[in-house]
């Protein structure tokens, strides 16, 4: 089963939770108030899956399963790490169950279309999904942010087609470390703006920076950070600093 636009359970859920996109940053010092405004007024349970770092290897799990152990302890909350390495972890009923009574689920970063490929269709995703939905905070940052849309281009690979992602969010396309990103993968912006389709908006986040709904709709947006967040279309972009509002129609 997968995301279709409501439960996969099949409940009728309360209302979504709030959703988070972060340009980079997870788990850092500089990320701990947004993390903490996800979290606040949810159960104390911060599932945290490393997903999309496994191609990279168990250190790098181990890294970021690190990084999410400390910014718990700075929130005083329970970590709950989820190591989903491979589509059969992924559906594990043991690895799903972790999921149940999550006040906050962050996909951290590594590659886009792993994750999505590996989570899309799976119990752990599922559960996920259905978390969300039943009032959890979900969060991706980085990969984890393009992996909540419906368009998760291939980084390494330029010609490869996007992939079709988790699709919480279709109606957006995301460029994370946008700020950096335009040095590194030009072409990245190029493939996001062309032939986007009707409703579909375009957004860059810069590093340190994340944009959040607290409502769930997926559709206004507070930015927090550092830097900025980005409305790109084929016209001038339009930059949003922190404390301001985004709207993706």
């Amino acid at each position: 089963m997968g995301q279709t636009g409501q439960d996969p359970a099949g409940h009728d859920p309360a209302g979504p939770g709030p959703l988070a996109l972060v340009g980079s940053g997870e788990y850092l010092p500089v990320m701990t108030d947004v993390e903490r405004l996800l979290i606040s007024g949810r159960p104390p349970r911060y599932v945290q899956l490393p997903t999309a770092a496994a191609p990279e290897g168990e250190r790098s799990l181990r890294y970021w399963l690190d990084l999410g152990a400390a910014q718990a302890e700075r929130l005083g909350v329970e970590q709950v790490p989820v190591l989903v390495r491979d589509r059969d972890e992924a559906d594990s009923p043991e690895l799903a169950d972790r999921i149940a009574g999550a006040g906050l689920i962050y996909l951290s970063g590594g590659s886009p279309t792993y994750l999505a490929q590996t989570l899309r269709g799976t119990r752990v995703w599922d559960a996920i999904y259905a978390a969300w939905r039943a009032g959890a905070a979900l969060a991706g940052c980085s990969a984890g942010a393009m992996a909540l849309t419906s368009w998760v281009p291939s980084i390494r690979a330029l010609h490869r087609p996007a992939d079709p992602g988790l699709g919480v969010l279709p109606h957006l396309r995301v460029i994370p470390h946008f700020d950096a990103m335009l040095g590194r993968i030009p072409d990245l912006l190029t493939r996001a703006v062309l032939h986007p389709g009707p409703g579909t908006t375009v957004l860059g986040i810069d590093e340190e920076t994340a944009i959040v709904d607290l409502t769930g709709s997926g559709h206004t947006w507070q930015v927090h950070g550092r830097q900025q967040a980005w409305v790109l279309a084929d016209g001038p972009r339009r930059g949003h600093p922190a404390g301001t509002t985004l709207a993706t129609p």
